[in-house]
């Protein structure tokens, strides 16, 4: 296909990237993505259906479902050995929900409460390295409360002194569990992230 090159080409290539992160649980093989191409071609153009959609929807539906499944068991599996690394590095701690702290700098202030709001910098990566956050690229630390993040935050920033560093590997039912955070996060992904707790926000 064309690359884009006007603005109205960009505008209308990231309709199709929008739509892209709707249909990522399918795991599409490339002849399935010409049937969907084909289907968005006929709708879009206002031709007859060649096949009936109450039909076929609870069918997307459990196809859904399935492949999702089966994609989050396989990220899971992939990520225990990153886990398992992880534990054992010097230092290593786990907290109650599995997820685990390697600290990188001890700080010297106080440790946060899980009601605390604190402020932080931190950088997230996928466990091949990909980075899917970082406030650190941003430049602008991030200020939350540890009650309303993910739980591998929630018990791993508890862990941690103002002025300290550490990294934190996070299974999938720490984070985002098995439904992910598409596109960037896949269902069962483990994630790592790097934090420096910088103050608690009074």
């Amino acid at each position: 296909a064309a690359a884009p090159t006007t603005e109205n080409d960009k505008t209308f290539y990231a309709l199709g990237l929008a739509i892209s992160q709707n249909l990522a649980a399918f795991g599409l093989s490339a002849a399935e993505l010409e049937m969907v191409k084909a289907g968005l071609s006929d709708g879009v153009q206002g031709k007859p259906a060649q096949v009936d959609l109450r039909t076929y929807g609870p069918k997307l539906q459990e196809i859904q479902r399935s492949r999702g499944a089966a994609a989050a068991a396989q990220e899971k599996k992939a990520g225990e050995s990153v886990i398992a690394k992880a534990a054992a590095e010097k230092g290593a701690a786990k907290t109650a929900a599995g997820a685990v702290v390697i600290p990188l700098k001890v700080g010297t202030g106080p440790s946060p409460s899980a009601t605390d709001k604190v402020k932080v910098h931190y950088h997230g990566t996928l466990t091949d390295g990909t980075v899917f956050d970082s406030s650190v690229q941003r430049g602008e630390p991030i200020t939350f409360a540890l009650d309303g993040v993910i739980r591998c935050w929630t018990e791993g920033v508890q862990q941690m002194k103002v002025g300290g560093k550490a990294r934190l590997v996070c299974p999938s039912d720490t984070a985002y569990g098995d439904r992910g955070a598409p596109p960037r996060i896949k269902p069962g992904a483990t994630l790592v992230f790097e934090v420096e707790l910088l103050e608690i926000v009074k």
